[in-house]
């Protein structure tokens, strides 16, 4: 008789366990759960970072090939024709990538979109170098037709103005023979990279 009644007691403890080690495996599954989310959000984080460095390395170094190319243009070309006042700078000159004329994209065009259309097939492109990075330069003199400065409208540096010595306190200006040249450069580099430079000499 005495041992009836505690029967009922230890089925009642029993059913209780069961139900508080259910609650614990469901509360640590769903912390592995977070935290398997957790580290799946901090890999993709950090692969976005990599990538994103990786991308700014490439932009560099397509920079930095840009910029030899536009210095090799200027120094071993553009430079000693002018210096040398060569008729080559009059006309155009597709053998060494110049135009004597100013071309510009029209409004809403982008500068690859109008690289494609018009300078792509006017431009010097020199060899790949170990980086990946393939250079094209063109040349063009910021005038509004072929022929010389003096005959044409030509973009040029402003004159200065200094005493003359016919007279006390003449003024006589001084002409200046300068005239602008911009060197557009595009690069196109490892993942797709392209780049363009453009640099304004008065020469």
């Amino acid at each position: 008789m005495l041992k009836n009644p505690s029967q009922p007691a230890r089925l009642l403890t029993v059913q209780t366990s069961f139900k508080q080690r259910g609650v614990v495996l469901l509360i640590a599954m769903i912390i592995l759960i977070a935290l398997t989310l957790a580290g799946v959000a901090l890999l993709r984080s950090v692969d976005t970072a990599n990538i994103v460095a990786g991308n700014m390395s490439f932009h560099e170094s397509a920079t930095q090939a840009g910029e030899r190319s536009t210095e090799a243009a200027i120094n071993n070309w553009l430079g000693p024709k002018t210096l040398a006042k060569s008729p080559l700078l009059n006309s155009h000159n597709a053998a060494n990538g110049y135009r004597a004329v100013r071309l510009d994209p029209s409004a809403g065009q982008s500068w690859d979109a109008f690289w494609s259309a018009t300078l792509a097939a006017q431009a010097i492109t020199g060899a790949t170098d170990a980086a990946g990075n393939t250079v094209s330069y063109v040349v063009q003199r910021l005038c509004d037709a072929e022929g010389t400065p003096t005959a044409v409208n030509c973009s040029k540096p402003p004159s200065t103005d200094t005493g003359g010595s016919f007279g006390a306190g003449a003024v006589s200006p001084i002409t200046n023979s300068q005239v602008y040249y911009r060197v557009t450069t595009r690069i196109v580099g490892p993942r797709n990279t392209v780049s363009y430079i453009q640099t304004i000499v008065a020469l």
